[in-house]
């Protein structure tokens, strides 16, 4: 099976907010822990800052630069683990080596700041979704009224996110916003979510989305959380109902495309035979049943190596 390459994870989220210590290099609780991250054969994760709508607003900067404290020393601490501040390192990568990005799940911790959210660029975030599930200063999420979209600020935002090199991720904005975001965005992917045209979710992307996304030149990463893939379940939800998403993507927009994005360790039910990073490579076999070789390869890693060598 070949190396992948996993668009989202809550690791740093779980580090920050269990009661009881977790330890990322062995910890087996972990969905996405080290001793996971390594059974399943991953080139390269991506562990997103995110910051609980519990947070009152005047904690959040804090709680995300705590999590960027979490990231140092937990993450990086680990010899396999190498920070990707440069998209060149991912070509550059030994076999024994896991690539580390950072991203920002929501900008909730800016708040109308972009002193704050430059400082989050400066520790190596990559990837920066604006809202989570809820409005912001910025835009407004996937549970909002799909009416309101991108706010004066939000187009600032987008404009330094842009002179960044920053890739803009789509997964959690409400659809006005989406679309707002489409024709400002240099790059832009979905890094974590599935096709509503299977499951009727607001976290799902529409065909229109879809096909819209990719003509502007981004990416969509499938998410591994049952009720994105079965409407309503939570239990029972096979690997085989996760391909159908990909099946649908590949026959509406292609496979050149698509990729991976778990969300692991920030979801609360698994697929079965896929409760782990560990277990990735079942993904990748069963994908194998239905693509050719050369595709897996490009959804499990490539695709998205490609997409980045552009920027």
């Amino acid at each position: 099976m070949p190396k992948a390459i996993d668009l989202h994870c809550d690791v740093l989220y779980q580090l920050s907010t269990r009661q009881q210590p977790t330890n990322f290099a062995t910890d087996v609780t972990l969905q996405a822990g080290l001793p996971q991250l390594k059974q399943g054969n991953i080139k390269a994760q991506v562990f997103a800052i995110f910051v609980d709508e519990s947070i009152p607003q005047r904690e959040r900067y804090m709680e995300a630069i705590r999590q960027i404290e979490l990231f140092q020393t937990q993450v990086l601490a680990q010899p396999e683990m190498i920070h990707i501040t440069d998209w060149a390192q991912l070509d550059t990568l030994e076999e024994d080596q896991i690539g580390a990005i950072l991203s920002l799940e929501g900008c909730d911790a800016i708040d109308g700041s972009l002193h704050k959210l430059q400082t989050f660029l400066d520790a190596g975030v990559k990837l920066v979704g604006l809202t989570w599930n809820y409005a912001n200063a910025v835009a407004h999420g996937a549970q909002e009224d799909p009416t309101q979209g991108l706010t004066a600020f939000g187009r600032e935002v987008v404009s330094y996110l842009n002179e960044r090199q920053i890739i803009m991720d789509v997964s959690h904005l409400n659809e006005q916003s989406f679309w707002d975001v489409l024709p400002l965005a240099k790059h832009i992917v979905a890094s974590h979510s599935n096709a509503r045209a299977i499951c009727d979710h607001v976290r799902n992307l529409t065909d229109a989305q879809a096909k819209a996304l990719i003509e502007a030149g981004g990416h969509i990463h499938l998410v591994y959380n049952p009720p994105f893939i079965e409407r309503d379940r939570t239990d029972d939800v096979s690997i085989d109902s996760l391909v159908m998403h990909y099946r649908h993507f590949v026959n509406l927009v292609g496979v050149d495309h698509l990729g991976l994005g778990s969300d692991f360790d920030g979801i609360e039910h698994t697929v079965l035979e896929l409760q782990n990073s560990g277990q990735t490579p079942k993904l990748l076999e069963k994908l194998q049943v239905v693509f050719s070789e050369e595709d897996v390869a490009k959804i499990a890693a490539s695709n998205f190596e490609r997409f980045v060598r552009a920027i």
